[in-house]
């Protein structure tokens, strides 16, 4: 995942930290994941014709699993490229996105990014970015650990500095000049570093499909935000 470029963090320093996070075993875990959410619940959001931006790409998990006509990995982390399957790969901090052109993004989506910018301001400055490069109508897509249901496991990643809730994120939303049409506050549970048990399609099929579930379970949320359409 990239971070903004106020971070204390370089591209090499993030490249160690993921290098060091995920081992092999739970990288595969999140791509059997990340290909069973996008079955299950993301496809949903994202025309096969349309261009996504996989905003804090990571390891492509997400990019690589949607289906899309033109999909763009946009990451700070210098090993992003080596993940990417069929994804044009942008190396740029999430505040200055040059090489993406204004308005030509049906989709942003992020996941478990927003938390690693420094401060709201960098975060007011990301947004305004993800604003300027999707197409009027166009949707971003972001899932994140929501603080108030997460409590104090938010901090047990060194690079987490931006405590944010459901509630707070749509209101930086609103600043930032996006509209919000959905907000899910539990969805997703926190992380599946160190999950007692395998990640299964299967698994995550019923989770998606038993609603009440995500109720218990939930510690990230997921909001669906778009930027208006000229009056």
């Amino acid at each position: 995942m990239a971070v903004c470029n106020e971070t204390d963090l370089s591209g090499d320093e993030l490249a160690q930290l993921y290098d060091d996070r995920f081992d092999a075993a739970e990288l595969e875990s999140k791509r059997v994941l990340w290909e069973a959410l996008c079955r299950g619940f993301f496809d949903r959001y994202v025309d096969p014709d349309d261009t996504v931006v996989d905003l804090a790409a990571g390891t492509c998990e997400f990019s690589n699993a949607i289906r899309a006509k033109r999909k763009i990995a946009v990451d700070l982390n210098p090993d992003t490229p080596k993940f990417a399957v069929d994804a044009d790969v942008v190396v740029a901090p999430s505040d200055d996105i040059a090489a993406i052109d204004d308005g030509t993004a049906d989709v942003v989506f992020t996941s478990n990014f927003f938390e690693h910018l420094p401060d709201k301001r960098a975060l007011l400055r990301t947004l305004g970015e993800t604003r300027r490069i999707l197409r009027p109508g166009g949707r971003l897509l972001v899932l994140m650990p929501n603080l108030r249901f997460v409590g104090q496991r938010y901090w047990d990643y060194f690079d987490h500095h931006l405590p944010l809730t459901h509630l707070s994120l749509v209101e930086g939303l609103g600043l930032a000049g996006f509209e919000t049409d959905e907000v899910i506050p539990r969805f997703l549970p926190y992380t599946v570093k160190d999950s007692p048990v395998r990640v299964r399609p299967a698994f995550v099929r019923a989770y998606l499909r038993l609603r009440p579930a995500w109720r218990v379970f939930g510690r990230q949320m997921f909001v669906v935000a778009r930027r208006p359409m000229p009056r």
